[in-house]
């Protein structure tokens, strides 16, 4: 029996696996991150709740992708308030086969259990099978991770990549520079693309006059969701101002996947991640992501044949943080 955990800037999911010919899920919660205090605490409500799904069985090994930096055991979670501890997680759980990964690192090691329906291509290219790969996931914040090529087989490495400045290209991003200046004295790629960034280039656009904001628009706002407001009005065609700020986030979100694609030479292949992309498909595909993608000056042809694939398994990270505790345990 394995535990694993998927802990975001606003939601937790747990879930217990058994191993028979693969990893098979016996039990699934999702819980609120920002009413709990504390990851334990929601390790000990799960337990609970499952003790008659575990019936005679100990879990045996865990492990816990978390969107934050791993120092040690210890780790600070970026957009929450937690301080999570691998040695308290080893007496809450009574084990010593604990783990704890970031959360991009979880998504990487999920990956070659995805299936390949599960995948949707934006740019063919044309992939290098000895080339590492590279992934980039915006949610709550903006996580990025190098795939590096091992024995045949696309291994994570943990990076903080989101957190890295923004650089503007063009005149109208000179200006979202100086707008979001006015509020933070470092502007890193995750204050745009993320959604707490979908609503920065919204407030932008909005307030710089690019657009008006309707009445009906800003009672949904303050009552959901501001992304998840402004996307689906976009994505409906019921606010011009919406598909201005979706189109800059596109855009903006494949030219920092190029970035990283650079960085990785990520020839086998980038990956695209996390809950923000499944729900804005439509308008991945209508090119300003791949188009930004692959304007990178005299690496253009280059990035131009790095295959990209958008991943629509929403427990990717969950799997994979399982098969990471399966490894623990089988070596």
């Amino acid at each position: 029996m394995i535990l694993a955990g998927d802990v975001g800037g606003t939601k937790v999911n747990l879930a217990l696996f058994r191993y028979r010919e693969g990893l098979e899920i016996v039990a699934h919660q999702r819980y609120s991150s920002n009413d709990s205090p504390g990851l334990e605490y929601v390790v000990r409500q799960f337990l609970a709740e499952t003790s008659s799904q575990r019936t005679s069985q100990t879990v045996e090994a865990a492990a816990f992708g978390i969107a934050g930096p791993i120092v040690g055991e210890i780790v600070k979670a970026t957009n929450l308030p937690w301080v999570v501890d691998a040695r308290v997680l080893r007496k809450t759980l009574g084990i010593e086969q604990v783990r704890m990964l970031n959360d991009l690192e979880a998504t990487g090691y999920g990956i070659p259990l995805v299936r390949e329906r599960e995948l949707v291509v934006l740019n063919r290219g044309k992939e290098d099978p000895q080339g590492h790969g590279a992934l980039i996931a915006a949610g709550t914040g903006l996580g990025e991770a190098f795939l590096y090529r091992q024995d045949g087989r696309l291994q994570p490495v943990a990076s903080e990549g989101g957190h890295c400045s923004f650089a503007p290209r063009d005149e109208l991003e000179i200006e979202l520079l100086r707008y979001l200046w006015k509020r933070w004295n470092h502007v890193s790629f995750e204050r745009l693309v993320s959604g707490p960034g979908l609503f920065n280039i919204y407030s932008f656009l909005r307030d710089t006059g690019r657009g008006e904001e309707p009445g009906w628009l800003a009672e949904e706002m303050s009552s959901e969701d501001p992304a998840a407001v402004i996307s689906n009005a976009a994505l409906e065609g019921r606010s011009e101002l919406c598909g201005q700020a979706l189109d800059l986030f596109v855009s903006l979100y494949g030219a920092e996947a190029g970035n990283l694609a650079l960085k990785c030479k990520a020839t086998g292949g980038l990956f695209v991640g996390g809950g923000i992309a499944p729900k804005i498909l439509a308008a991945l595909e209508k090119g300003g992501f791949v188009k930004a993608f692959t304007s990178k000056g005299r690496l253009s042809p280059v990035v131009e044949n790095i295959p990209v694939r958008v991943i629509l398994n929403p427990k990717t990270a969950l799997l994979g943080a399982a098969r990471c505790a399966r490894i623990m345990l089988t070596g």
